[in-house]
């Protein structure tokens, strides 16, 4: 099992965690919100945590946020070269998962992997493709397209593409070669194996439930598998990888290992899965994130 850890950086800082909530800072703004994950006990005194310029709290079924007079509820930040607009949205979400920081740097490095293998080959130095399923507001989208890839991000929800596609053109990437797409992932799919496409690079981040913009119902219990078979027709005859990420699924990691086997028969390959977690600054505890499974596929 690996551990990729997502630690502090300019401009994200994991505080503390614990009675079911974590604190953290994006950019100048520091939130509180509910993480089921964080079972333990707080570290830091309540006067560290009433520093909080935004609270999540639940209501019922739902939430709200309740936010300090003077403070914006739309603001950017960076992780790494990227830049995210983010905004306090009702989910208690932001439009940022900053453990999938460590995805992202595994992918830049294998796609440039890619390209430096073909041009040591002086075989023609064909563009890298990407399909981005379930891309939510475009990080693994934008990392494959500053490494050089073009790139497919598939959503069913208009608004996230929509900020994916406003990430893009804040991180200057605007000139890159990608494809905003609101559509069910299923349909698409579908429609991409009738056209012959193929790709290098597949990755997806299915949500546990969801609907597509018709109203498509998306159970991941029954979907996920069906799906996942389908999508061996996409990959190209020489392909790199097929990444499966998990938020808040129930499964466990060695399950999304065992679900991309079906993958790796015609490869000579390797799967690896493990939990991604952010590390608190306050004591070094890990809060896991989510899993993932990643197909590498050796050439």
């Amino acid at each position: 099992m690996k551990i990729l850890i997502t630690k502090k950086s300019a401009d994200y800082e994991f505080f503390d965690s614990g009675d079911g909530e974590k604190l953290e800072r994006y950019g100048s703004i520091i939130l509180t919100r509910p993480d089921p994950q964080a079972i333990w006990s707080k570290k830091l005194d309540k006067s560290q945590w009433e520093k909080a310029d935004a609270v999540y709290t639940r209501v019922g079924t739902s939430g709200k946020w309740k936010v300090k007079e003077g403070i914006n509820k739309n603001w950017q930040v960076s992780l790494g070269d990227l830049t995210f607009n983010l905004e306090l949205l009702p989910s208690k979400h932001l439009g940022l998962f900053p453990e999938q920081s460590g995805q992202w740097k595994w992918l830049e490095e294998k796609i440039k992997m890619r390209y430096e293998s073909t041009k040591h080959a002086n075989e023609t130095n064909k563009k890298i493709q990407v399909l981005n399923l379930f891309a939510y507001t475009g990080g693994a989208s934008m990392t494959c397209a500053r490494t050089g890839a073009s790139v497919v991000h598939v959503d069913a929800s208009k608004f996230m593409v929509d900020l994916a596609h406003k990430n893009l053109d804040s991180s200057g990437l605007s000139d890159k070669p990608v494809r905003f797409i609101v559509d069910d992932v299923r349909k698409f799919v579908e429609r991409e194996i009738k056209r012959g496409n193929k790709y290098d690079v597949i990755l997806l981040d299915p949500p546990v439930y969801g609907k597509g913009p018709k109203g498509e119902a998306w159970n991941i219990k029954t979907d996920l598998q069906p799906l996942l078979l389908r999508l061996k027709s996409l990959l190209s005859p020489n392909p790199i990888a097929v990444v499966l990420n998990g938020y808040a699924s129930g499964y466990s990691h060695i399950t999304y290992a065992q679900l991309l086997e079906s993958f790796a028969k015609n490869y000579n390959s390797k799967i690896t899965s493990g939990e991604l977690a952010i590390k608190e600054t306050s004591g070094g505890r890990l809060l896991p994130c989510g899993i993932f499974a990643r197909l590498e596929i050796e050439n």
